[in-house]
């Protein structure tokens, strides 16, 4: 298996030192952010995964740092795992600039959501987002296409595609050569997920890159004025979640699965603590 790690949730690394870091615990690999930062985040200047990143990578800068990119991963060993990058299908010339960049860099994939999220409360329509999102799939495979950069689909809540099966409905229209998806079972546990070995099965050759972290319900401390339970969830440790790890391993052996399982641990401990437990913890189950 070769593992890496999101810079997403290392907004106050710089990219020496995010390389560096990953490194030094045994990473292969990185999975770099590159997003637009709101104006009124970007002027606190104050790190934060969603907000101002030290290693600020847009998809402006992008084409312009990818020699960088490269020279410093090179020097720590590293290979570039894909591009977290926050993209709607629908918006092409956002897309465009990220295309242009994980060229120079050499990334093999980048991120591309939905044409929309999906509230849960059902007052969007799935098949009108749905029909939208296989449109701009479409035609951001015009600007792709022959770059060798894949766009990927991440299983995440809050979207029209939060488990394998739905996130392969939309995909399925196309090359796996150039459409993938992402696995990720910590953003499947709050909506429900299938059995592993028929979610790894299912998505086959589309399975593009997996990402790790858990969550795990606590018992309810709060009741609606009905008395129905409210439950919660918080981020904990692969080995304390609620879904099962070590059959993910197992399933991922069995197909000859070879991209990258990437650590995506939001919660508020020492970085170098998240990353040196998590590797620890995966290559436990991968000997085993």
């Amino acid at each position: 298996m070769k593992y890496s790690a999101t810079t997403v949730f290392l907004p106050r690394l710089s990219l020496v030192q995010q390389a560096a870091l990953l490194s030094r615990l045994g990473y292969d690999g990185m999975e770099l952010r590159v997003r637009r930062i709101p104006a009124e985040l970007r002027a606190k200047a104050e790190p934060s995964a969603w907000g101002y990143h030290v290693n600020d990578v847009t998809p402006e800068t992008f084409a312009a740092k990818a020699a960088e990119i490269r020279q410093v991963l090179a020097d720590h060993g590293l290979a570039l795992a894909g591009i977290a990058s926050a993209a709607a299908c629908t918006e092409l010339d956002h897309i465009k600039l990220l295309v242009e960049g994980a060229v120079a860099a050499g990334a093999p994939f980048i991120r591309v959501g939905a044409a929309s999220g999906y509230k849960g409360d059902g007052s969007q329509d799935y098949w009108q987002v749905y029909g939208e999102t296989v449109a701009g799939y479409a035609r951001t495979l015009e600007l792709t296409r022959g770059t060798g950069v894949k766009i990927v689909l991440e299983i995440h809540g809050g979207t029209i595609h939060c488990s394998a099966a739905l996130a392969h409905r939309i995909v399925s229209h196309f090359n796996p050569a150039e459409v993938g998806v992402i696995y990720d079972p910590q953003n499947m546990v709050k909506d429900g997920f299938e059995t592993t070995a028929l979610a790894v099965q299912l998505l086959g050759p589309y399975l593009a890159h997996c990402h790790v972290g858990a969550h795990r319900p606590l018992p309810p401390s709060q009741r609606d004025a009905k008395g129905t339970a409210q439950w919660t969830w918080e981020a904990c440790p692969m080995a304390d979640g609620l879904y099962h790890f070590p059959t993910l391993i197992n399933q991922l052996r069995k197909t000859g699965y070879r991209h990258f399982i990437s650590i995506e641990d939001f919660r508020q401990v020492a970085p170098e603590e998240i990353l040196q437990d998590a590797i620890t913890y995966l290559l436990s189950l991968e000997h085993a």
